[in-house]
């Protein structure tokens, strides 16, 4: 096997993983370059694998196939069903599936009136993203015509995807299809809610907070969307469960970042098993039948890294761009263990008994008081913004007020981080309004100086649960040792 890979930090770039390794570019002009020097004259006779590169090598597929070289596994056209906006909203009108209701645009006006018909907020996004580039969450059609003045795509002439931003549990499937049967080795919840970008979400598996139903309905609806679309190989589905209904918020044919972590959580060789479904070896000659996999007793959690600090001038708050730059997993038998291994592991060292900077937005401030009362348990001294406070003293807790409008008063927020008061922060922006300069220094400033800083309300209230229930309390085992064992016959 040739390996072609423009990331040398990768496993994949290990030696004993194939016959030949390059690195280059992830391109047609490279690619074909790659096959020429290894004598490959006669392109029809080499089949390539593309779903194993993300989206960069998925984007190849008609390139590649307009030269005769042929894809295993998913069709060029496979492909274009699921990224083409207008063809993939029909496809889940025809079998039946939900998905949030929106459109795409290509003028100002067209703009405003979808945004006001769906109703704020709405997700905007440029067609065909890579890492959510670009995407945000809008809450005004001040903020909205502020986006596409900003938005090169748009200014481009090309169209602007408008969404109802749907909040609620957001829901990642891998599955591994062969044309005739469904294979889910897992379900993960995200720990954000819907609008963070999945990469830079805190993932668990399996998740905690989901109905059997709910996994019945997700096993149910990958199954029929993988079979429909004539998914042959991986396919990665993203869900949010809103009002009790289930809405699909995109489908990736490839595999995903996921696919390591839940290869190791339970012990399914998902790329083994993936590549011979290309190869043309059914999931039953493997020894694999469709449906969900046993699930296994333990928790795992992926944690995103950040490289915040080397990135100077690089906003702190989470959305659906990606800025993650790399992964840990926690794992054990319940989920506070298991989040608290992959809190450590990935530098969010937050411990009781320390000051903690606090100031959210109007619509969180009914979401943590229960966490804040949990802190001040632990003997965590609060200090907080004015709107902040005022909530925080009217139920009994001791708080120190804090300026929030930066060189307004002292002490101001800034103060608190720089002179080494607070050890950490919690900070979840509102829409855009005069004070986001403000909340952007303050977010810089605590990740410049090593302190943790958590813009999402989900995030915080993991992290105390597993500050109160895990601390010391966990043990480290071989990962095999976690795993119920399986017997499957090839």
């Amino acid at each position: 096997a040739i390996m072609i890979n423009s990331n040398p930090e990768t496993v994949s770039t290990d030696f004993d993983t194939s016959d030949r390794l390059y690195f280059e570019s992830l391109d047609r002009e490279s690619v074909g370059e790659v096959l020429r020097h290894e004598g490959c004259e006669d392109l029809t006779t080499v089949p390539v694998i593309l779903q194993f590169g993300g989206q960069t090598a998925i984007n190849l597929a008609t390139p590649l196939t307009d030269r005769g070289v042929p894809i295993l596994g998913s069709s060029v056209d496979t492909i274009d069903l699921a990224e083409n906006r207008e063809r993939f909203e029909a496809f889940l009108t025809r079998i039946g599936i939900p998905q949030p209701p929106g459109t795409a645009v290509m003028t100002l006006d067209a703009a405003i009136d979808v945004a006001d018909r769906l109703g704020y907020p709405v997700l905007v996004r440029p067609s065909y993203v890579l890492g959510g580039r670009a995407m945000e969450v809008v809450h005004s059609a001040d903020y909205l015509a502020r986006y596409l003045a900003t938005s090169v795509d748009f200014q481009s002439g090309h169209p602007i995807l408008i969404d109802r931003y749907l909040e609620g549990k957001e829901v990642e499937v891998d599955a591994i299809c062969d044309g005739v049967d469904v294979l889910v080795p897992g379900i993960m919840e995200h720990i954000e809610r819907a609008g963070v970008h999945s990469g830079d979400s805190y993932a668990v598996y399996p998740g905690v907070n989901l109905y059997p139903s709910e996994v019945e309905r997700l096993v149910e609806y990958t199954t029929r969307i993988a079979l429909e679309l004539g998914v042959i190989g991986l396919v990665n589905i993203q869900y949010v469960i809103h009002a009790g209904r289930l809405y699909v918020l995109e489908v990736n044919p490839r595999g995903s970042r996921t696919v390591p972590f839940l290869s190791k959580a339970t012990g399914v060789p998902i790329i083994e098993i993936a590549t011979r479904a290309m190869l043309g070896i059914s999931l039953r000659e493997q020894g694999y039948s469709g449906g969900l996999w046993p699930r296994q007793p333990l928790v795992a959690v992926k944690a995103p890294v950040f490289s915040m600090a080397k990135l100077r001038g690089v906003e702190v708050n989470l959305g659906p761009e990606m800025k993650s730059t790399g992964e840990a997993m926690g794992i054990d038998r319940d989920f506070s263990s298991a989040f608290y291994k992959a809190m450590l592991a990935s530098g969010l060292a937050l411990k009781p008994r320390e000051a903690v900077l606090v100031s959210v937005a109007d619509r969180d401030k009914a979401d943590t008081i229960e966490m804040l009362e949990r802190l001040t348990r632990m003997g965590c001294q609060l200090y907080a913004t004015e709107g902040t406070a005022v909530m925080i003293e009217r139920y009994g807790m001791p708080v120190q007020m804090v300026t929030k409008r930066i060189g307004r008063g002292r002490p101001d927020m800034l103060d608190v981080i720089l002179d080494g008061t607070v050890q950490g922060v919690i900070n979840t922006p509102g829409p855009a309004n005069s004070e986001v300069l403000d909340g952007f220094q303050i977010r810089r400033a605590a990740v410049e100086r090593g302190i943790p800083c958590i813009t999402s309300i989900d995030t915080a209230r993991a992290v105390v649960n597993a500050m109160e229930r895990a601390t010391g309390a966990y043990t480290i085992q071989p990962l095999p040792t976690y795993r119920q064992r399986v017997t499957v016959g090839y």
